[in-house]
């Protein structure tokens, strides 16, 4: 599946900052992709800005590296939500170079939180609605 056709894709340009000595983006650098691609549609999603629309934490997230990016590129990160559980859900994400080529591919879970009280929450009846609304009958890919 291609980015595009994602439910959301930000582009991204690869910043020499995102470099490491073998000349390529290093492989931490694409969380912080995909932390960006996450944050803005979520924002997106809930129609508002900052960390209020933020009311999650990060449970876990990895990564596929299947190709090499490089500085002065312009990435386009596609993302979508792939599952929506009691107090968590998944997103999935794919990190396309300016030719198409696939260069990641990525998961991770989010469990709504209450940072005032300390704990998870269920997820939002709203937010469940604004998904199914955003996305419609759209279908996450298999990730391999």
């Amino acid at each position: 599946m291609k980015a595009h056709e994602y439910p959301f894709t930000v582009t991204i340009e690869v910043q020499f900052r995102d470099t490491d000595a073998m000349g390529h983006v290093n492989n931490a650098v694409y969380f912080t992709y995909m932390e960006t691609a996450r944050s803005k549609y979520v924002m997106h999603l809930m129609n508002r800005q900052g960390l209020d629309a933020l009311q999650m934490i990060l449970a876990r997230a990895c990564c596929s590296f299947r190709s090499p990016a490089f500085f002065g590129e312009t990435l386009t990160v596609g993302v979508g939500i792939s599952r929506i559980g009691n107090k968590s859900f998944d997103m999935v994400y794919c990190i396309e170079g300016p030719d198409g080529r696939l260069v990641a591919e990525g998961e991770s879970t989010q469990v709504m939180y209450d940072y005032e009280a300390g704990h998870s929450i269920p997820v939002p009846e709203a937010f469940r609605a604004r998904v199914a609304e955003v996305q419609g009958a759209w279908q996450p890919p298999t990730q391999t």
